[in-house]
């Protein structure tokens, strides 16, 4: 007997931005997956034509809330190539720290805010605190750190003003920083509670074979530089990332969807980070995570919370040594002679490789931009997991498929403005 209906979810909170799922199953397989993105575009690239290259960390920076850093680092970097400029190793300690920090600020709200409800059966961190408060409070505490550190750096913890095409527009005393080395003992131990308690969570089993991809500088854990690197063997160049990438437009999404060459799709973010540079965690993260057995590489994607939590206790434990080495530069910013050009930057979102690309002219005007955000690239992948999970919600009541599908959502940490507080649910069987 042929049987076909449909069921609507309006609205899921716990995921940054708008957007839409439909599932459709025949013969008890998936047939159909689609993940919309249905907010409206912003056209930001179309915001920078004309503008003076100089404005372009604090426009982009506007395109999100959670990691505006990202955004200002990554334009930042692309114009200082075309520039010429190379950034004095002390600012760049700062732009590092402030960008951990941002990490730090944007990974625990995901992982206690977000994410962690899944695993436990909870609709939402506030029905948790009665059961785990102690993790609740931890969170935030730590959030408060990140958003700290991202403000006394950078000027203020949203939308910061402190950085520039060149450096910073001030320099910094180092007597400035002695609140944050105050914060960075109680962040240090809070965030081994918070990893420890995401190392305990109940972990559903699902085999991930998607290709990785992130940064790697072969010196550190990557955040503001490296080259692009593969799980399956691929290495190039951050500027010729388009070179080894197809772009495809959906009639169901106002968003870009990004594969490699041969059309299949590839993971950024933390799991990514994690796989190819597990070797740059700090020490005690990796003995910390070995104690429970956890050694890369994570492929089932429920794990991506684990490597969220480790790549926040590195950042804090970094964010110390970048401030205790720093010493105040001569001035704050290193400025060019304007020149025609076009170059590419990524640096490392809280979420994955975030591109930028721009073209200015002899003037210094903003001609041509291209920003690639770190969910569009991930995209791909989200609707392939969903394929991956169909024996589980074929047949499920519905609050249990809403539940599964919306977390695989939630794996990735998607923020939709950049690129879902609303996702809708549409499963059709026949």
């Amino acid at each position: 007997m042929r049987r076909e209906y449909e069921i609507r979810v309006e609205s899921m909170a716990r995921v940054e931005g708008e957007g839409g799922v439909h599932v459709r199953f025949k013969g008890g397989k998936v047939d159909y997956v689609e993940v919309s993105i249905y907010e409206p575009p912003r056209f930001f690239e179309a915001l920078l034509k004309g503008r003076d290259y100089r404005d372009a960390p604090d426009i982009t920076s506007r395109i999100c809330g959670i990691c505006p850093l990202a955004y200002v680092m990554s334009s930042s970097r692309a114009i200082e190539k075309i520039l010429g400029i190379e950034v004095d190793e002390n600012l760049i300690k700062l732009r590092r720290a402030a960008y951990l920090g941002e990490w730090v600020a944007s990974h625990i709200l995901h992982i206690a805010f977000l994410h962690a409800p899944d695993f436990l059966g909870y609709k939402s961190a506030i029905q948790m605190v009665g059961d785990h408060g102690d993790f609740i409070k931890s969170s935030l505490r730590l959030k408060s750190f990140g958003n700290k550190v991202v403000e006394v750096i950078a000027g203020r913890p949203v939308h910061p003003v402190g950085f520039r095409v060149g450096g910073m527009h001030r320099v910094l005393r180092k007597d400035e920083l002695k609140p944050l080395l105050k914060g960075v003992k109680e962040a240090k131990e809070l965030v081994r509670g918070v990893l420890e308690f995401v190392l305990k969570l109940p972990m559903p089993e699902i085999r991930h074979e998607m290709t990785f991809m992130s940064l790697r500088n072969g010196i550190r854990y990557p955040v503001l530089e490296g080259d692009v690197v593969a799980s399956n063997g691929l290495s190039f160049p951050e500027e010729d990332l388009e070179k080894h990438i197809i772009v495809e437009q959906m009639r169901y999404s106002n968003s870009l969807r990004y594969r490699l060459e041969d059309g299949s799709p590839y993971v950024v973010g933390p799991s990514a980070r994690f796989n190819l540079n597990y070797d740059f965690l700090h020490p005690e993260v990796k003995e910390f995570l070995r104690s429970y057995g956890v050694l890369p590489p994570l492929r089932n994607s429920y794990q991506s919370i684990i490597a969220r939590a480790a790549e926040t206790c590195h950042a804090i434990y970094e964010i110390e040594e970048l401030l205790r080495s720093y010493k105040e530069p001569e001035r704050p910013y290193l400025e060019s002679d304007v020149r025609e050009g076009e170059s590419a930057a990524i640096t490392e979102a809280p979420r994955g490789m975030l591109y930028h690309r721009y073209r200015i002219s002899g003037d210094g005007k903003i001609i041509y931009a291209n920003i690639i955000a770190p969910t569009c690239q991930n995209y791909a992948a989200m609707e392939e997991d969903i394929k991956k999970v169909a024996p589980e919600i074929v047949n499920a009541e519905f609050s249990r498929a809403q539940g599964v599908v919306e977390q695989i959502i939630r794996n990735y940490d998607p923020c939709i403005s950049c690129s879902v507080h609303a996702i809708k649910l549409n499963i059709v069987r026949e």
